[in-house]
């Protein structure tokens, strides 16, 4: 016995002795493996973001939930946390030496980075931003995240969501605080977005509360448990009346701060008002293309490509027997034609859906065509919430949950149906569902083999560029039905390359918001709401809007490249694999992963 014990004494010793020597440089100090520095680097920062957490799952299956209670810190004292932790993750980083990595870790640490880097680069422009806007501002973001994304299962999931309604408070005082903060160094919100936003808080609280989305999503989720009557009587009660003391209360406060500003903003929409606003553009599209492409250079890339798709949408109209001398002017007309649009009706907009989720069910039967891997998660279609809807995208998608419990969601925006042809529906489906979005954003969860950060970080020239270049392939395959079908995916594209023009209109060459919207009506034959809402989405978040069309022209050139090299050994589901395989990346490192790839594939030949 005495035996025993002795060498459990020193098993004992020994595995505390080793957990030392692994632990205490993993949590404090350097840590011996450059995976654990990304593990404890991703972990320090979704720590302090719980609504992240929500999104993704990614501890629920190990019953991990300490955050479900919480919303996000939307101080200037967070910011600035946010921006040291950027510059103190970067250090550590460069304490490992490159040469001495594998090849994987080589990757992971350049992926790394390039985006440390181009966050600390973008720090002087911190509150350059407006919090609260009409697109994705943080006013319309946290009803949203609590009706989409807080999942309502038991009692306890209950208590987390009233928890999280009573968090509103501080969060929209957090909020008006942050708007202040860039309000009193010169960053103003052009007036048409304090209008919008106004409008849109107002109608929040005019609903009752009852009837309030916030108080229906929490009674509709309980009907729908085991939960007694008197609990579930209990918990809507007090939800009622925390929308009354404390959630109304903070939206007319932020109602009354947007109303002061509206007295000092302006209708200049381009961020070139802002202080230092011409290199805080620059630094956007780097961001987010993840080039150093000028706003000159984009501007060109998109004239030319709006020349090529006209050319490529009169071939069509000419099939048809269409006047084609004019492309935009016919599909303006195309667009109003009753054959392709559906009833301004409940029924209608339930059609609407319904005939997404038959797109995407039947584009996944014809994936491994395309693909040798295929994500388990599945998705589906549903309508934009109602009360963003004005402001929101034509279409957005929501990725999975990492523990299952939640699918990826493509969402449809129903604001009004002769908004909604039925020829361009399939490309919609192509670019939100798959082969684009939940493709590749679904694989790159569920490649456990890339260190955790890279399976969840969406850069947007990436993300974006793969979803348009995804409209490319299905055509390619055969995906379209019709001639009308060939036609919404040019119009789908030639919609990017405006991008390219307008949004560079506004922030570099200084155009106003209506030269902009009707250019895009004139070169894209959007409809005019859609064409609006767009316009107004790129005066709010500058950059964003061009990385789809840079993404999708970089990965088409890496295929041409790797066509023409590989000849007859060029195989294409092995280069869309290659392309998925290594989760979100600049588009630099991906030029350099399809070139030292393609010698590889050809000795396999």
């Amino acid at each position: 016995m005495r035996t025993v014990l002795r060498w459990s004494l020193r098993g004992a010793l020994a595995l505390g002795i080793a957990l030392s020597i692994f632990l205490v440089p993993t949590l404090w100090g350097k840590p011996w493996s450059i995976d654990h520095f990304f593990l404890r680097s991703l972990l320090v920062f979704v720590v302090d973001h719980p609504v992240l957490l929500s999104h993704a799952r990614p501890l629920d299956a190990y019953d991990l939930d300490f955050y479900s209670d919480e919303l996000e810190d939307y101080s200037v004292e967070a910011d600035l946390k946010l921006a040291d932790f950027v510059d103190r993750t970067l250090t550590g980083l460069t304490e490992y030496d490159r040469g001495t990595l594998s090849p994987d870790q080589q990757q992971s640490y350049d992926v790394a980075e390039w985006l440390l880097l181009t966050y600390q680069q973008g720090r002087r422009f911190l509150f350059h931003s407006y919090p609260i806007n009409q697109f994705r501002g943080a006013q319309n973001s946290l009803p949203d995240f609590m009706v989409n994304i807080h999942q309502i299962d038991d009692a306890r999931d209950a208590e987390n969501y009233l928890a999280r309604l009573r968090a509103f408070g501080p969060a929209l005082a957090q909020l008006r605080e942050s708007v202040a903060a860039r309000a009193s160094r010169g960053v103003v919100p052009p007036r048409f977005v304090l209008d919008a936003v106004q409008e849109e808080m107002t109608q929040f609280v005019s609903v009752e509360p009852p009837y309030n989305v916030l108080y229906t999503k929490l009674d509709d989720a309980l009907a729908a448990t085991d939960i007694d009557v008197s609990t579930r009587t209990r918990l809507t009660g007090d939800a009622e009346q925390i929308l009354v003391d404390i959630v109304y209360p903070g939206y007319r406060d932020l109602i009354r701060m947007a109303a002061d500003l509206h007295e000092t903003a302006t209708d200049e929409d381009g961020v070139w008002k802002l202080p230092d606003g011409d290199a805080y553009y620059r630094w956007a599209l780097r961001f987010h293309t993840t080039t150093d492409l000028s706003p000159d250079e984009v501007h060109t890339i998109g004239l030319e490509e709006i020349h090529r798709i006209h050319a490529e949408m009169r071939k069509i109209l000419e099939g048809e027997g269409l006047p084609s001398e004019d492309p935009i002017a016919t599909l303006l007309q195309l667009n109003r034609d009753p054959r392709f649009l559906y009833p301004d009706t409940d029924e209608g907009r339930a059609a609407i859906l319904d005939d997404f989720q038959t797109i995407v069910d039947e584009t996944w039967q014809r994936l491994p065509e395309l693909f040798d891997r295929l994500p388990v998660a599945p998705v589906k279609v549903e309508r934009v919430p109602v009360f963003k809807e004005a402001g929101a995208a034509a279409a957005y998608y929501n990725p999975p949950a990492f523990d299952g419990s939640r699918p990826g969601v493509f969402y449809a925006n129903l604001r009004n149906v002769s908004e909604i042809q039925r020829f361009g529906m399939r490309t919609l489906a192509f670019h939100e569902a798959v082969p684009g979005h939940h493709l590749q954003i679904a694989l790159a969860m569920e490649n456990d083999s890339l260190p955790f950060f890279r399976r969840v970080i969406p850069l947007t020239a990436f993300v974006e560029g793969w979803a348009l270049y995804a409209e490319r392939l299905a055509s390619e395959a055969g995906l379209h039905e019709t001639p009308y079908d060939r036609l919404g995916a040019l119009s789908a594209e030639v919609f990017r390359a405006v991008r390219l023009v307008v949004d560079t209109g506004l922030h570099a060459k200084r155009w106003t918001r209506e030269q902009a919207i009707e250019y895009l009506v004139a070169n894209a034959g959007m409809p005019e709401g859609d064409a609006t809402a767009e316009i107004e989405r790129y005066i709010v978040n500058p950059g964003q809007a061009c990385a789809y069309k840079i993404g999708q022209l970089k990965i088409l050139a890496l295929r041409d490249r790797a066509q023409s090299r590989l000849g007859p050994a060029f195989d294409l589901r092995a280069f869309n694999d290659l392309v998925l395989s290594n989760g979100s990346l600049p588009l630099r490192i991906l030029d350099d992963i399809v070139a030292g790839w393609v010698p590889s594939a050809s000795e396999g030949s």
